[in-house]
């Protein structure tokens, strides 16, 4: 406790509070986790990485709105739990097709199918049973005006007038959809993409901080507390890694490690670690000589125990602040990597990805594309900034 009465954490939290750029950021921040959980469940586009294509509307800018029949594959049903989705998503099991408009024939619905230019514009058609159910033809029977129908996996079933499955493909299949942020050059929504661009954004950074701590904080521990020719060691290979450029160091990791989304993780944890560890080790250096850590020496109490029971929970201060620091480090070299093609692989949607797939199009009025991604980026770092200097003026004991 404090001379005034209040706990430490209550007191740093009292002094962040009153910080309203920090806590902007830190507000922010909360958002974009609750974002990146929320993932599938507020994506628009549900599928795997998002990545229905539609090739017929690619490139439509932001507030596009088109007329889709939804028609669905001929494949298995895939039976998946809530949490199976909300962190995979769903396997596609319809092909959305764009339409200008569409009549009844017969057994079948006939679209006009979508395209921008109306020389390219055409026809086509498509049978009830096939828009509604996962079919073999063989199992389509039409007599007396009843249409009879029965699915691959024999768990659906259909037996009614053609007028009924007019209906149930005008309320079930035939939709209009509108694209917040428009459609990439593949036609995938640009808005579901920037979703979980975001999750991918905020589990490389937590996951590569993490695996600094980890190691910089067990590395500067033990060179702190036990010194000599141990402190020597652990110091010189920390000065061989900090020699070396971050980006150049965590692309060499990667190359290695191979490309892929572990790999972006472990390889960019890997080059964070050093600062950690130069910060705990002075740290432990001073903190080591105090009366408590001598106490305890003296009771015959382990070195293990009082390096991380007594020592380094009394140091974590400056390790938080510089996480921060590091989380905001993590997200652009992510973005760099996948820019450059040796990050998160496609499908997966990442920021920085969608910039390498659209920083062409600047030229040709579609600069968009690679702008949203970019200030999404801007503002994730500059919010954890942020955060991370609210955290240091908080933390600072020198305050009153």
């Amino acid at each position: 406790m404090t001379g005034t009465g209040i706990s430490p954490g209550r007191l740093a939290w009292i002094r962040f509070r009153s910080n309203p750029v920090s806590l902007a950021g830190l507000v922010f921040i909360l958002l974009a986790v609750l974002v990146s959980v929320a993932g599938y469940i507020i994506s628009p586009d549900k599928t795997i990485h998002a990545n229905t294509q539609v090739l017929e509307i690619a490139l439509e800018k932001p507030g596009f709105t088109c007329d889709f029949l939804r028609v669905t594959m001929n494949s298995t049903r895939e039976k998946k739990g809530f949490m199976a989705r909300l962190f995979t998503g769903k396997h596609p099991r319809q092909v959305l097709v764009p339409m200008h408009s569409y009549h009844f024939e017969a057994d079948q619905v006939v679209v006009l199918e979508y395209s921008k230019y109306k020389e390219d514009r055409f026809y086509s058609s498509y049978y009830l049973a096939d828009v509604l159910f996962p079919v073999d033809m063989s199992t389509y029977t039409f007599a007396d005006g009843l249409y009879s129908v029965k699915s691959v996996q024999g768990d659906q079933e259909f037996s009614g007038s053609i007028a009924s499955l007019r209906l149930r493909v005008e309320e079930e299949h035939i939709f209009r959809k509108r694209f917040l942020l428009g459609t990439d050059r593949f036609g995938r929504d640009m808005l579901s993409r920037m979703i979980l661009g975001t999750r991918v954004s905020l589990s490389v950074g937590f996951i590569a901080v993490l695996i600094s701590l980890v190691v910089g904080v067990l590395l500067g521990g033990i060179a702190g507390y036990f010194r000599g020719w141990i402190d020597k060691v652990i110091m010189w290979l920390v000065n061989v890694v900090w020699s070396v450029p971050t980006l150049l160091m965590v692309i060499s990791i990667t190359l290695v490690l191979g490309k892929g989304y572990w790999q972006v993780f472990v390889a960019v944890g890997l080059t964070m670690w050093v600062e950690v560890a130069r910060v705990v080790r002075g740290q432990v250096l001073s903190v080591r000589e105090k009366e408590y850590v001598e106490a305890a020496r003296v009771i015959g109490m382990r070195p293990g125990r009082i390096l991380f029971r007594h020592i380094i929970p009394n140091v974590l201060s400056p390790v938080i602040i510089i996480s921060a620091a590091n989380f905001a480090t993590a997200i652009l070299l992510e973005a760099g990597l996948s820019f450059l093609g040796i990050g998160v692989q496609p499908p997966v949607p990442t920021w920085g990805g969608m910039i390498k797939d659209h920083y062409g199009f600047i030229i040709v009025n579609l600069g968009y594309l690679a702008f949203i991604p970019g200030i999404a980026i801007m503002l994730m770092v500059l919010a954890f900034t942020l955060a991370g200097n609210g955290l240091r003026d908080a933390l600072d004991s020198r305050q009153t």
